[in-house]
């Protein structure tokens, strides 16, 4: 491994596996290049080092307690490496679905991390601006933001893999800083999430058909106490309603209490019974948790605490956020309605990146990158498995470094779709 303390005779050779890695590795994840088969690898290195279980399964030729920091800590850079992937992934469909249904096209992307989410982010930008010009009046929207929360079972299950001090079948996971949630079989108390599509009395974060207790944006069967851009022979509203639904059932997002299907998540206040997600606490022992906060699992190595939470952040499940649009005074009610339903659909998406997961990230990020160079200063004792592991940690600090641009890159253009409207 390399420190900055080695030797002049050492500094020739890993500056030669600085310059023979950094080339190859601009093009991560294609074929061809070193240390396995279609995956990222440094010169020498054993293992493809965009494959966490690849890497947990190498031999690096170290002794001891240092071979599994080695193993840990470019698994953590693996598993970061598919995080920021599936983050630009989730916000480039999310962008191009926002510009899609306003009628826009994304023109193909820059190479680089992070620049298809951009380029996607950037037409939705545009296409919300010119439809709101062309509607004219005043765009407000609320926003309830969505609650992401991460297994503790795939926390416990990682660190029992992970670390050879921890035994896997005595992990016990906490969760500090918020609530758990998970399958209750006896008595809930708290909220009881049902599942989408499932009948609903309680907030609705999706779409309610059925009766709304707060403001709505949608098709309103009874008597429209607000905004109604279209009235029908006998007077009532054959539009969107924006405002109170009075008499009747609403078919749009709903800001208060659903009373029928809700297309998205239900939350209600528990009595007894949950048969969707219990959040609170459970007569018995909850099946599949999952925290809201920062899961502690026993103690561990740094290694495998930075590798289990990019892992785990990368299964997190959020409730959807959400939306309800206004548009007020509007010259242009086709334009408007145009509007509000694209940024009804697709801001939660957005949302789930831009509110949701923007803090756990960054913090991932930053612990990877720490973890990484903590482990490669250590392995600094020479001979030829030092030599043979500064490859790979030269390719998974840099892997980690585009991985890192990826996600800012990708979380600042959901923002920027998501401030567009408004919302975030």
């Amino acid at each position: 491994m390399v420190a900055s303390r080695w030797r002049n005779l050492r500094a020739p050779i890993l500056g030669a596996l600085f310059l023979a890695t950094g080339p190859v590795l601009v093009d991560c994840g294609k074929g061809g290049l070193p240390g396995g088969p279609g995956g990222l690898g440094g010169a020498g290195c054993p293992a493809d080092l965009s494959s966490a279980e690849a890497v947990m399964s190498a031999n690096f030729g170290l002794q001891g307690e240092l071979e599994g920091k080695v193993k840990a800590a470019l698994a953590a850079g693996a598993n970061l490496q598919a995080l920021a992937g599936q983050i630009e992934a989730d916000v480039s469909a999310a962008c191009e679905g926002l510009a899609k249904d306003l009628g826009a096209t994304v023109p193909p992307p820059e190479a680089g991390p992070g620049k298809k989410a951009e380029a996607a982010c950037n037409a939705a930008v545009k296409a919300v601006g010119e439809l709101k010009a062309k509607a004219k009046g005043s765009l407000k929207v609320d926003v309830q933001p969505p609650k992401c929360s991460a297994s503790m079972n795939a926390m416990a299950e990682c660190a029992g893999k992970c670390d050879a001090k921890v035994d896997p079948g005595k992990v016990e996971v906490k969760c500090e800083g918020g609530e758990i949630s998970g399958k209750c079989d006896a008595e809930c108390k708290g909220k009881c999430n049902i599942e989408a599509g499932g009948q609903c009395d309680g907030s609705c974060s999706g779409s309610c058909s059925g009766e709304c207790s707060g403001e709505v944006s949608g098709k309103c069967e009874g008597t429209c106490k607000g905004k109604c851009e279209g009235k029908n022979s006998e007077g009532k509203c054959a539009g969107n309603c924006e405002g109170k639904c009075e008499g009747g059932k609403v078919q749009g997002t709903c800001s208060g209490g659903c009373k029928g299907s809700c297309s998205a998540s239900c939350q209600v206040e528990a009595k007894g019974e949950c048969k969707g997600t219990c959040s609170g606490s459970c007569s018995v022992k909850m099946k599949e948790p999952k925290c809201s906060g920062e899961m502690k699992p026993p103690e561990m190595s740094a290694e495998c605490k930075a590798n289990c939470d990019a892992q785990v952040s990368g299964k997190v499940e959020c409730t959807p956020a959400r939306v309800l649009v206004k548009l007020e005074g509007s010259a242009d009610a086709q334009a408007a309605g145009k509007l509000r339903a694209a940024l009804e659909h697709n801001l939660p998406a957005l949302l789930k990146v831009t509110l949701g997961l923007k803090g756990r990230l960054e913090g991932v990020a930053a612990n990877v990158k720490a973890t990484i160079e903590g482990v490669k200063a250590a392995v600094s004792g020479g001979g030829a498995a030092a030599l043979k592991v500064a490859g790979c940690f030269a390719a998974s600090l840099k892997a980690q470094a585009d991985a890192s641009v990826q996600i800012n890159v990708s979380v600042k253009a959901s923002a920027s779709a998501s401030g567009s409207a408004g919302a975030g």
